[in-house]
């Protein structure tokens, strides 16, 4: 991923940690509102990873990785738009789906990052944080619908807050290497 993309990790950070705090705060949610909410942040989601792959620059070897990450985001949260009737366990194994995919396509990414800047461990600690949740999820599909909206919440103010650690670190790298004064010893 190209540092100059770090606007987009920041924004997911961001869209991310509001997820999760809406899911805080209204507990109650019915399972449609739910579903709505994780299509518009799994959409979201998706977009901004296809932004930041195809701006990735040619021949870095993410930009594949990022647009796979972003359509799979898209196609799921079109998927809960479309579908908005289905069964919890459906919306479950939806999400865990789409947990365990990202997880594992940010690890990848997380790889071809190293070679560009240090810190790509948040990304590998968000992709792992990932798929623990989708395989948990998967692991106990008839859990109480509060128990998943937590469960959910903390998820993702966590990866939220790890992406944004990662843009502002990113954006950091940037701007030390378009002129900065280096920080004195």
């Amino acid at each position: 991923m190209h540092s100059v993309n770090w606007w987009a990790l920041l924004l997911r950070g961001i869209v991310a940690v509001l997820f999760g705090v809406f899911a805080f705060a209204w507990p109650g949610v019915t399972l449609l509102s739910l579903i709505f909410v994780f299509g518009a942040y799994a959409l979201v989601d998706g977009v901004f990873a296809i932004v930041a792959g195809v701006r990735s620059p040619a021949g870095s070897g993410m930009w594949w990785i990022m647009l796979l990450l972003g359509v799979v985001g898209v196609i799921a949260g079109i998927l809960a738009f479309v579908w908005p009737g289905a069964t919890a366990f459906s919306l479950l194994v939806l999400m865990a789906s789409w947990a365990i995919i990202t997880g594992i396509l940010e690890i990848v990414a997380a790889i071809q990052l190293r070679k560009v800047v240090t810190g790509e461990w948040l990304m590998v600690l968000g992709g792992l944080a990932s798929i623990v949740i989708g395989a948990l999820i998967l692991m106990n599909p008839a859990a109480g619908a509060l128990a998943v909206v937590w469960i959910i919440g903390s998820y993702a103010i966590f990866y939220g807050l790890l992406f944004i650690v990662l843009g502002i670190k990113l954006r950091s790298h940037l701007h030390g290497h378009h002129g900065a004064a280096p920080h004195p010893a």
